[in-house]
């Protein structure tokens, strides 16, 4: 019978956790606060890992930045809370699934309101 979760959905999912309390509650950067990670994504050897995240502040440039600054810190918080013999690098992405979702809505209900405008 097969695992229902394979090492890599494990170790991405503790590492959204462990990722989220720290930016919470130890980094002290503002921008890399207003962050909010949907997804990780991590590599079939475990070195790499892509952290997508999305934000409440209009500028996703700057919260990227920002993550991408603070990368370091994270990684080395990390090793001290998770058992691993390495910890992955940290690739910060921005989700547009959010913002595209949300835009299709707002085309669906434009269609709807054309539609009843013209019966």
């Amino acid at each position: 019978m097969a695992k229902e979760f394979s090492r890599n959905q494990r170790v991405a999912e503790q590492l959204r956790r462990e990722l989220a309390d720290l930016l919470q509650f130890e980094v002290k950067d503002p921008r890399a606060a207003k962050v909010t990670l949907t997804e990780v994504d991590v590599s079939g050897d475990l070195s790499h890992a892509k952290i997508y995240f999305v934000t409440q502040s209009a500028d996703a440039q700057s919260a990227a930045a920002a993550l991408t600054k603070a990368a370091g810190f994270l990684r080395s918080q990390l090793s001290h809370r998770m058992l691993m013999r390495t910890v992955p690098q940290l690739h910060f992405v921005y989700d547009e699934s959010l913002d595209r979702g949300m835009r299709m809505s707002q085309l669906i209900d434009q269609a709807n309101s054309d539609s009843s405008d013209k019966s």
